[in-house]
Parts: C-alpha cells; structure tokens; sequence
C-alpha cells in the first residue's frame, strides 16, 4: 500500500474518532503498566503531546497518525505527522521509545509547520531517556542531560537543536516526559548552509554546503521494509558501512595509512582503526559522484595537513581547511559534560559554499556526565586507551590537536572567557536548579516515574550528582588547560 493511501484510510479513521468525542479527556486509564494519571493536563506547565495512531508505529517506514497539543488542558493546535520509532542502540535497549515525525499535510505529504513556536520545518524528534526495567539499566535518570548540554552549546553563540520538555500520550497511554527537538539538517534556521543541488558541480557551487557525521550505520541506511522484529536485533548493520552512503578515512585512529579496503563486513577485526564519514547532506540519494569525489578530498587534505604540520614552526596548512574556533567550542562543551560517545559517534560537522569545514553541532549527550567507562579526571579524546576494543575509536585529530602550542593557546583564550560567564559554576548551577524545579514542581517526574517505575530513581540526589560532576569536571579542566 502506497503512503497516500495508507494515509487516506489512517485520515478516515481518524476524522471518525475525533467526531465521536470532542471534549477533552483529562484521565488516562491504566491497566498493567499503564500509569494512572488524572486531571494532571490542567495543571502541569509542560505542553502534552496526544498522538493518535490507526497503524502499529514501526522503526520504518512512518506510519500516518493524529498529533494534538495541548496546553493546560486547552488544545492549541492539531496536525497530520507520520511517526516512527527512531535509534538504534537506545531502540533496542529501552522499555521508554523514543519517536521521529514528520509534519504533513491533509495529502499525506511533508509540510513545514511551526510546532511549540519553533521555526517552520517538518521533521522533529521526541527523544525519552533510556530505560529497561529488566536489569535495571537506565541512561539519563535526570531525564536533562541533552537539554542542559544543547542550553550551554547555544549560550556560547553556537546552533544547538531548540528542545522543549513534554509529556506524551500515545492512543491513551501515557509514555512520560520526553525532549521535543528539532532534527539537525540543512536549514535557515538549524544547519544554516547553502542547498547543493545534484547539477551543481562546477567549481562556484560544489564546495558547499554539506553536513558530514561520524556516526554507527542506522538501520534505515542498509535495509528498509522489514518487520519490527528484525530492528531489536540488528546489531550488524550498525557496522555495516557502504559505499552508497559513506566513505573512509585512509588514516586510521593511529594515523596510520590504511592498507586494506574499506566496507568490509560488520566488526571486521580491523573496523576499530576505521574512521567513516557518513553523507547527511546533500543525502545518499541525491549527492553526485563528483560532489562525493570533492568532499572525500577535502578531508583527506584536511587530515594529510594536520598529520604533516611541523608543530615547532609557526606555519599551520591544517587551518586552511577548517574554522578552528568550531573545533575549541566543540572540543569544550563535549569535554564539559563528559560525553563519551563524542568525536567518534552522533559527530556532525559542516561545510558552507566557499568556507572551510566546521565542527558541530553537538548531539547526542545521553551517556556523559560521569560514565563509569572512563576516569572523571582525563580528557574525552583519551577514549581509546581506556576501551581499546571498541569498534568505534576516536580519530587522530583531537590529540593532535592538543600537541599543538597555535592550538592550546586559542583554546585557553576561550576557555578564560567562557569561565567568566557562559561556564561560570554559578550559571551552569542556576540552569540545572531551574530546570529540574520546573519538571518536579509540574509533577512530571513523578509521573515519569510512575510510568517507568522498574527500579527506584531519587531524583534529587541524581540531580546533586550532575551537579557535583559539573562543578568537579570545571575545577579539574581549569587545572589541565591553566597549565598547558
């Protein structure tokens, strides 16, 4: 069945329901692990999201739905959004799903919407902490680890994707607090570069914009149109990197030139040297040969100047092919908040017509602020001494990076300024404080909680820790970069 028709019968069913009942229904039963929630819609300041479903939601294809928000009770807008289930490692891992979708049109097409008053788009995320009730494994228990991160990337004059803290109602069953968010891709207001368009290769217009991500193979990359099932154990095609969709770094994590051919098969014993840089856009589909071909180049010159630089001199070429000042506020925010999956996964970078390539925006800062994978006291970039068995290492970069007096000497600059303000204790602490009143006063927490109740969750004293590692992880980089 094609999506206009899927949508027109989803429409249907949808318009019946909505013309059998028109009030609003301020009570949510529960039966087995549904959490019973009552006339809390009135009360609570966060938006709620009522998502309406005709079509079991699936990892892919997006099936069409009825999405309603409502603001204290009071319904503020309705629209037409087709949904699925989005992640791979998190969508395997977690009981709490989390949902991408689409905004369309009565057609079953995509349509720019404004949504919570952010800029008009169509794609957008609702992202839940990680929880599976079975052993006990939970990521994020302050359910604020990406809002906080994305808050301070964009206090320092950077893009980071606007989040709003929701709860969710999916055909009558509540699902708890989640991350409204907009999806990073090319747009005025996101990833602000240049559209590239399929013909346009000739030397004005092929060098930009594009968006690059180091990142695991998502499921929908390799293979589409399978059953639910095969998502929750898919575990090859994370690694699964094609020529379609990607390309390889011909230095491996040690710097060392690659002597064996790239998109072998899934944890090949040699992946963990591997560095694939993943085409966000223009996407697999529509980039041309020739602009694959310019793109690839310009990071092998990138990476053939950095290695090739003589540090002891004052002449960089390295600089030539990239905005330093992006790379220092990533290298900080990430380093900041101990984000362990940085530089190696969920990493976006950029590169706008006739400018040189840029890091970010950061992504993804789940599993941070204290895993147990690595010390509190070392830097992030040191990842692959500390999990050396990993498939997905850090690139040589960043440590080449710190053996560079032109690079350590911007980054103290910056970091003396953003101390001052932007990552004065006292601001990062008023941020945290602020925003986790807000959730526990409007009683979300404790309905979040509710829902996802299989091990105990002291939410203050979880808060108390971020806190304490913010404040312990600013005494100890002001330590390390003070002596560099």
């Amino acid at each position: 069945m094609n999506r206009f028709l899927s949508f027109l019968m989803a429409l249907l069913l949808l318009i019946s329901g909505s013309c059998q009942k028109k009030e609003l229904d301020t009570s949510i039963s529960a039966s087995e692990d549904k959490v019973q929630v009552e006339n809390f819609i009135e009360e609570s300041e966060l938006p709620l999201f009522r998502i309406t479903t005709t079509i079991q939601i699936e990892n892919e294809p997006k099936v069409p739905a009825k999405l309603e928000i409502l603001k204290k009770g009071i319904s503020v807008s309705e629209h037409f959004i087709g949904i699925e289930y989005r992640g791979s490692t998190s969508f395997r891992l977690s009981d709490k799903k989390s949902y991408g979708f689409e905004t369309w049109d009565e057609n079953g097409q995509d349509i720019n919407e404004s949504l919570l008053g952010f800029p008009e788009e169509e794609d957008w995320i609702l992202n839940g902490h990680v929880f599976r009730s079975s052993d006990n494994r939970i990521f994020d228990p302050t359910l604020m680890r990406h809002f906080v991160g994305y808050e301070i990337y964009r206090s320092m004059g950077n893009y980071a994707s606007r989040c709003k803290f929701v709860e969710l109602v999916i055909d009558d069953e509540y699902m708890g607090v989640y991350v409204f968010m907009e999806k990073l891709k090319r747009d005025k207001n996101r990833i602000d570069i240049k559209k590239l368009k399929p013909d346009e290769n000739d030397a004005e217009n092929i060098t930009g914009g594009y968006i690059l991500k180091i990142d695991k193979t998502a499921g929908s990359d390799v293979v589409s149109d399978q059953p639910l099932e095969y998502f929750e154990t898919n575990w090859a095609d994370d690694a699964r990197y094609l020529e379609d969709f990607s390309f390889r770094s011909v230095y491996g994590v040690d710097k060392s030139l690659l002597d064996f051919e790239p998109f072998d098969l899934p944890y090949h014993e040699k992946q963990f040297l591997e560095t694939y840089f993943l085409y966000g856009y223009p996407k697999s589909e529509d980039i041309s040969s020739q602009q694959k071909e310019y793109i690839e180049r310009y990071i092998y010159d990138f990476e053939t100047a950095l290695l090739s630089d003589d540090f002891t001199t004052e002449i960089r070429t390295y600089t030539d092919y990239i905005n330093v000042d992006s790379f220092i506020d990533y290298f900080i925010l990430n380093e900041f908040v101990g984000n362990v999956d940085a530089y190696r996964l969920s990493t976006f970078m950029h590169k706008n017509l006739g400018d040189k390539l840029n890091m970010g925006p950061v992504w993804d800062l789940n599993i941070g602020y204290g895993d147990p994978r690595l010390p509190v006291n070392d830097w992030i970039i040191n990842y692959n001494t500390h999990v050396p068995d990993d498939p997905w290492l850090v690139p040589f970069w960043w440590n080449r990076f710190m053996s560079d007096p032109q690079f350590v000497s911007l980054l103290k600059t910056r970091w003396e300024s953003l101390r001052r303000n932007e990552l004065a204790f006292n601001t990062i602490k008023e941020l945290i404080e602020n925003t986790s009143n807000y959730l526990i006063e409007n009683g979300a927490v404790e309905r979040n909680y509710t829902k996802w109740s299989g091990i105990e969750v002291n939410y203050e004293n979880e808060i108390d820790i971020m806190i304490q590692y913010l404040e312990n992880r600013l005494i100890w980089m002001d330590s390390k970069i003070n002596a560099m």
